[in-house]
């Protein structure tokens, strides 16, 4: 678990390469909030019916 490891932080760094020990992406500031989620509308889905078997 050193340098040749590509999952840990410093392989990452030897390799030149990134990902999930060692990502790429850009990081939020401390103390800011994040932007609220707006919730979906009440989605359009149609409940059916349930059907009753009738013995023939």
């Amino acid at each position: 678990m050193g340098k040749g490891d590509r999952r840990t932080a410093k392989g990452k760094r030897y390799n030149s390469s990134y990902g999930n020990a060692r990502s790429h992406a850009t990081t939020k500031a401390a103390g800011t909030a994040a932007a609220p989620v707006a919730k979906k509308a009440a989605s359009k889905t149609v409940a059916k019916k349930a059907v009753k078997k009738t013995a023939a």
